[in-house]
């Protein structure tokens, strides 16, 4: 009894997934694996214990001991995963980053594992299920109001087309959001197994969802970087679910 009592009672785990990115710390240049802060306090705070996943071969395999799984924003995927040649402003990260990402998300859907993946979580999952993506949007869209090119780090603010009883439309409910978007590229083909629940004005997808699954949400705009965590508070609650 008192151990089904602790297993009731024990925070879930969510992994996010690292980053790896040059630093200068201390005068001394170096790699990192790091998270972005607001993704680990959004999630304590709404109850679980946040585990930063540095991405290597295998990492797939921490699936089972996970209750959900946050994929952030970062680069580029490799166009080649998704049978396209290399557009001039496309900057991916490597291929061991886009197979170690994609290989977890795989395993996240297969067990059915809660799963928000943002930006260019959003356009793994979509190449993992065999999507396709807009290398560069402006070319698309014909203005970059995606990704603002200003003097510094701006947001593309758009109110979104959300359907209705879809999951996004629940965790939001009457509040449509308004997303703060920074990005170039986007999903152009849905993947198989996967439905387009929110669009911009001008047509661009802003949310996926994995079909079937209980809990399986990308979402294109930069969650995380504004002071909303609806959507961090129902991972949690999906996590405690699993």
């Amino acid at each position: 009894m008192k151990s089904a009592q602790r297993a009731q009672s024990a925070k879930p785990v969510v992994g996010i997934t690292a980053r790896t990115v040059p630093v200068t710390l201390q005068g001394a240049d170096m790699v990192v694996s790091l998270s972005l802060q607001s993704h680990v306090d959004f999630l304590a705070a709404a109850g679980c214990i946040p585990v930063v996943l540095p991405l290597g071969p295998g990492v797939e395999q921490l699936v089972g001991n996970l209750q959900g799984l946050l994929v952030p924003g970062g680069p580029d995927v490799d166009p080649a995963l998704y049978g396209q040649e290399r557009h001039p402003t496309t900057r991916a990260a490597g291929p061991g980053l886009d197979r170690a990402e994609l290989a977890l998300i795989g395993a996240a859907l297969e067990a059915g594992l809660p799963l928000l993946a943002i930006c260019r979580g959003m356009q793994l999952l979509n190449v993992r299920c065999a999507g396709t993506l807009h290398q560069h949007l402006p070319e698309v869209t014909g203005s970059d109001a995606h990704r603002p090119q200003g003097a510094g780090f701006e947001f593309g603010r758009h109110v979104l087309d959300v359907r209705a009883g879809s999951l996004v439309a629940r965790i939001f409910g009457e509040d449509t959001p308004k997303t703060a978007c920074h990005h170039h590229q986007a999903v152009d083909r849905i993947g198989t197994g996967l439905t387009a629940t929110a669009r911009t004005p001008d047509g661009v997808v802003e949310a996926v969802e994995a079909v079937g699954h209980p809990f399986a949400l990308g979402v294109q705009w930069e969650a995380g970087q504004t002071e909303d965590d609806r959507l961090h508070r129902a991972l949690a609650d999906a996590a405690r679910r699993s």
